[in-house]
């Protein structure tokens, strides 16, 4: 198998499995066997590794010595340190992206905000929470940054999947509306300290 053809596979894989674990379908603590993955896949074991490596990085999976592979738990202190390490990347992405941000990003950003109080339930809701943020950060240009932060990202999904499983009312996002007004007023600062202050939230409105 060519290298691009196996880094292709441990991305289709690695999605796949971050998708379950993220909605919850495979639960913490769960083993995951790379034969078993491998022959749903049609895989070697090569790519298999490789997506348990991207899982890993993204904190969804823990490797243990001998033991192999498992899903990992979390817990209040994981839902915060996340959401700090969240604040600080992204406000340090927005002020690399303010000077980059055009009338007809800011027009994208309302519209994906526009969608998430339109959401039907937290799936739809956390796709368009997720674009709102990747619109106004991407202008960067950093690709380093935005992975982390797209990382940390699935980890807030997950501890947001885990809490609303029910009824679900969308909540309308006051914070994006300040965040797009200081943006389109040029405030920078009133636009960093409020996206700094949307994304600490998360840490505390998660289930304990």
């Amino acid at each position: 198998m060519s290298t691009a053809k196996a880094d292709t596979l441990a991305e289709q894989i690695s999605r796949a499995l971050a998708s379950r674990i993220i909605a919850g379908a495979i639960a913490a603590g769960t083993r995951l066997g790379q034969d078993h993955i491998a022959a749903e896949f049609g895989a070697s074991h090569v790519p298999v590794r490789e997506a348990f490596r991207r899982l890993e990085a993204q904190g969804l999976v823990v490797s243990e010595p001998r033991r192999g592979v498992r899903v990992a738990g979390f817990g209040l202190e994981d839902v915060r340190e996340v959401a700090e390490m969240r604040a600080a990347l992204e406000v340090l992405a927005l002020r690399n992206a303010m000077p980059h941000l055009t009338k007809a990003i800011l027009d994208q950003a309302e519209e994906a905000n526009r969608a998430g109080d339109r959401a039907r339930n937290v799936v739809a809701w956390e796709l368009a929470n997720r674009s709102f943020h990747r619109i106004i950060l991407s202008p960067c240009g950093m690709p380093r940054l935005l992975k982390a932060i797209d990382d940390l990202h699935t980890a807030s999904a997950r501890f947001l999947f885990s809490g609303w499983r029910a009824e679900w009312e969308a909540p309308t996002d006051r914070d994006h509306r300040v965040i797009l007004d200081a943006l389109r007023a040029g405030q920078a600062e009133t636009a960093a300290a409020a996206l700094s202050r949307h994304v600490q939230t998360i840490g505390l409105k998660t289930p304990k």
